[in-house]
């Protein structure tokens, strides 16, 4: 994750406050809370991992046209 220039957020007693990390959690949860509205996403059912790779991209595509036109879809 580091290489992608993704910090990990992990809570130390004394050097961040809960509020704080808070708002990050809440992106995580949210993505992930869109991610099962997909019903193929939910549960893996699919063998082959470049099948469910490419359900998981078109389940991304889907999750960024309806936050880029939330009343088109």
């Amino acid at each position: 994750m580091r290489l992608c220039g993704i910090a990990p957020r992990i809570v130390r007693p004394g050097v961040e406050s809960k509020e704080r990390l808070g708002r990050y959690r809440w992106v995580v949860e949210r993505t992930l809370a869109w991610k099962n509205q997909l019903r193929r996403l939910r549960v893996r059912d699919e063998r082959r991992d470049d099948v469910h790779f490419g359900f998981l991209v078109l389940g991304c595509c889907v999750m960024l046209l309806r936050r880029l036109y939330p009343d088109s879809c």
